[in-house]
């Protein structure tokens, strides 16, 4: 952790999440990332909406904003266009990013805006009790599901790539040297990046759902977690039940800040021309 302790706020360390709880090891990817990678802390910006994800930047010695529940994009939206050589860096949670927020989701993806969003995913509201998300998977409990979740969750992955978002990946908690690599190669792309962690929440999913504890959960993504690159070669039914891990989707596309700083030149050449025209008629006219 040495390299990384920089970008902590140690004052406000140990962090308060709970035993088993896979925040901390997406927080602890992120930092050695961005050490890796040699990026000056001054030059990011982590935004979170509410949740338990979004306790992270409190630990963070960036500048870092705690914004509305759901609303982490909107804010991370504005920073960029205001200072667009900052990196921004949203950290939310999967009722945050894909309930109250999800619609704000599908328009910063769509916009291809030059922000990286890592996702949280541990399958349930976890600060607020255990109410069932959409990315709950059908017929697990919740307190708002006491006899079983009837919805179809999210595939967060196809949603992203659907919605416009030029970098995919989903790894889990388990999967932590592949967890770094994404979130590396999300930080480095030019465009809207997402990365996707299945994690575990073992106060409320777990216990709710009989799973077990913090182990019982790894050895859940362990078992059940297929890299896309093996799943290419293996029959069908070796993939029943199981979900895919890896990277999705890169490709290049015009990215929004970039698009609209050449708007914003183009008018005022625009403008500018006007302007000279208009002195050049007042001249002729004297």
């Amino acid at each position: 952790m040495s390299e990384n302790l920089n970008y902590f706020r140690q004052n406000r360390l140990p962090h308060i999440w709970c035993p088993g709880c896979g925040h901390g090891t997406v927080t602890g990817a992120l930092t050695r990332a961005l050490a890796k990678l040699g990026i000056d802390k001054n030059n990011v910006v982590v935004v979170s909406g509410i949740g338990c994800s979004s306790r992270a930047p409190g630990y963070l010695d960036f500048d870092t904003l705690h914004t509305a529940h759901g609303r982490a994009l909107a804010f991370a939206t504005g920073i960029k266009l205001s200072k667009p050589s900052l990196k921004v860096i949203v950290l939310t949670g999967d009722g945050d990013c894909t309930a109250i927020g999800g619609n704000h989701f599908i328009h910063a993806a769509r916009r291809n805006i030059d922000i990286t969003t890592i996702v949280m995913n541990n399958s349930i509201y976890g600060m607020t009790s255990g109410q069932y998300s959409p990315m709950t998977p059908t017929g697990m409990l919740g307190t708002t599901a006491p006899y079983g979740n009837v919805e179809r969750p999210f595939d967060f992955v196809k949603l992203a790539i659907a919605s416009g978002a030029t970098f995919v990946g989903r790894s889990t908690t388990y999967h932590v040297q592949l967890l770094g690599d994404l979130i590396e190669k999300a930080l480095l792309h030019k465009g809207f990046s997402v990365v996707e962690s299945i994690g575990g929440c073992p106060t409320y999913y777990g216990r709710k759902n009989k799973i077990g504890g913090a182990v019982e959960m790894f050895e859940w993504q362990k078992d059940n977690a297929v890299n896309i690159k093996a799943a290419a070669a293996m029959p069908k039914e070796k993939l029943d039940g199981k979900f895919l891990i890896g990277e999705f989707h890169n490709e290049e596309a015009p990215e929004f800040t970039s698009q609209y700083i050449e708007l914003i030149e183009k008018v005022q050449r625009k403008f500018d021309d006007f302007k000279g025209g208009v002195r050049e008629c007042a001249q002729n006219s004297d």
